[in-house]
C-alpha cells in the first residue's frame, strides 16, 4: 500500500461528476482515484491527464488504485482503466489491480486474457519492385492454369451435350437466349447505330475532299460487317450478359448453392455453365447480324442527310461492295466472342469467394477479362483471316 502521509494530490474534475485525482508518495509509486459516476453517458476526463501525470515528474515504476469514491460504473470505466493498463504494459510499469472492484478486475482479466492476433491489423508493406513483379508473375500463371481447366471442364461438358448425356434444364436454356437475345435488341440497336452515324459522318468528311462521297457506303458496310458489329456487340454483352453470369454464379458460390448441387451429384459445368454458353453461341451472330443492318442504316441516315446520297444509290454501292465471306466473318467472330464472354463470366462467378464484396469483384473481372480477350482474339482473327485470304 503507499504511504498517504507523503502523497500531493492534483484532482480533475467533469461537468458529469466524473472525478480523477492523482497522488504521488516520496518513492516511484502513483496513486490514481477515481470517484463520481463513471458511465458511457458521462463526460469522463481526458486520458491525456493520466499520460501528463505519468511523464512528468520522477520515473513511474508502479500504479495503484483508489475507486471508493466510485458511485456508478459501466463499461465506459473498464475502458479508461484498459487504456492504462495497455500504457503501463508498453512502458514496463507495474500495475496494482487490488483497489479496483472484484467486478472490474474480471472484466480487465477478460479483456487482457487473449492477446491480439499476430497479423489481424493491416500494416502498409512496401515490398521491393522485384517482388511485386514476381508475385504478379505467378499469379498470372496461377490464373492462366486456372482458365485452362475451366475451358477443358466446359469442353468435356460440351462433348457431352453432343452425345445427348449433358443433364441441364431446357428451360434453363430458354430462358437464358431470351436474356442474351431478345432483351438485349434495345442496347445492340442503340449502340450499333450510332457506331455507323460515327462511322458515316467521320468519312464522309474526309471523302468529301475528294469528291468520293459516295464510297461512304464501302466505308460503312465492310467495317461493320468483318468488325465493328461484332466487337461492339461482343463489349455490350461482356458489360451486360458476362457480368450478369459472374454476379449470379458467385451469388450462388457465396450461398453455397453450388456446393449443394455437387452433393446432389450434378455437375456444375453443365447444369449452370453450359446453358449459359450454349446462349451465347447462338445468340451472338444474330445480335451481330442484327448490329449490322443498324450500322447500315445509320450510314444511309448520314449517306442521305449530309452527303445528299440517295438511299437507292446508297444500297446498290453496298451491295457491289460487300461480299459473303465480309458477313461470314463477322459472323464468325461474334460466335467466339460469345464463347468468351460467357467462359469469362462463368468462370469469374464459379472462382468467386467470400461475401457480397467478392462478388462485385467478380463481375467487374468478369467484364474486364471478357473485353481484354476479346480485343486479344479479334486481332488473332484478322491475321488467321489474311493467311487464308479471307480478306
Amino acid at each position: 500500500m503507499l504511504n498517504a502521509k507523503y502523497m500531493k494530490s492534483v484532482t480533475k474534475t467533469t461537468p458529469s461528476q466524473s472525478e480523477i485525482s492523482f497522488s504521488r508518495p516520496a518513492g516511484d509509486g502513483l496513486l490514481i482515484r477515481l470517484s463520481g459516476s463513471w458511465k458511457i453517458e458521462d463526460k469522463q476526463p481526458s486520458f491525456s491527464d493520466v499520460e501528463q501525470q505519468i511523464a512528468s515528474g520522477p520515473r513511474v515504476k508502479r500504479v495503484a488504485f483508489d475507486t471508493q469514491g466510485i458511485t456508478a460504473w459501466d463499461s465506459g470505466l473498464v475502458t479508461f482503466l484498459l487504456k492504462i493498463l495497455t500504457q503501463n504494459t508498453q512502458n514496463q510499469i507495474e500495475t496494482d489491480q487490488a483497489g479496483l472492484p472484484e467486478g472490474v478486475r474480471r472484466l480487465l482479466a477478460l479483456a487482457t486474457a487473449v492477446p491480439e492476433r499476430k497479423g489481424a491489423r493491416r500494416e502498409a508493406a512496401h515490398k521491393p519492385l522485384v517482388a511485386r513483379i514476381g508475385e504478379d508473375a505467378i499469379s498470372s500463371f496461377g490464373s492462366a492454369g486456372a482458365i485452362l481447366g475451366f475451358l477443358g471442364e466446359a469442353f468435356l461438358a460440351f462433348l457431352k451435350l453432343l452425345r445427348g448425356k449433358a443433364r441441364f434444364r431446357r428451360v434453363d436454356l430458354v430462358l437464358t437466349i431470351q436474356e442474351a437475345g431478345v432483351e438485349a435488341l434495345p442496347i445492340v440497336t442503340l449502340i450499333s447505330f450510332m457506331v455507323g452515324v460515327i462511322l458515316a459522318f467521320v468519312g464522309a468528311i474526309q471523302l468529301q475532299i475528294f469528291g468520293a462521297q459516295i464510297f461512304v457506303a464501302n466505308l460503312v458496310g465492310l467495317t461493320m460487317a468483318r468488325e465493328m458489329s461484332a466487337i461492339m456487340v461482343g463489349i455490350v454483352m461482356a458489360g451486360r450478359t458476362g457480368a450478369a453470369f459472374a454476379a449470379q454464379l458467385g451469388t450462388m458460390q457465396v450461398n453455397e448453392e453450388i456446393d449443394a448441387l455437387r452433393t446432389l451429384g450434378f455437375s456444375p459445368m453443365e447444369f449452370l455453365v453450359l446453358p449459359r454458353m450454349l446462349a451465347l453461341i447462338l445468340m451472338m451472330p444474330l445480335l451481330c447480324l442484327y448490329g449490322n443492318l443498324m450500322g447500315i442504316l445509320g450510314g444511309a441516315v448520314i449517306a442521305g442527310g449530309v452527303l445528299d446520297i440517295g438511299l437507292t444509290q446508297y444500297f446498290n454501292q453496298l451491295i457491289s461492295s460487300i461480299r459473303l465471306i465480309d458477313f461470314s466473318v463477322g459472323l464468325i467472330k461474334a460466335g467466339i466472342f460469345g464463347v468468351i464472354v460467357a467462359i469469362a463470366g462463368c468462370l469469374r462467378g464459379m472462382q468467386t469467394r467470400g461475401s457480397s464484396a467478392a462478388v462485385g469483384a467478380a463481375t467487374t473481372s468478369a467484364v474486364v477479362t471478357a473485353i481484354v480477350f476479346i480485343i486479344v482474339a479479334d486481332g488473332i482473327l484478322d491475321v488467321v483471316f489474311h493467311v487464308i485470304g479471307w480478306d
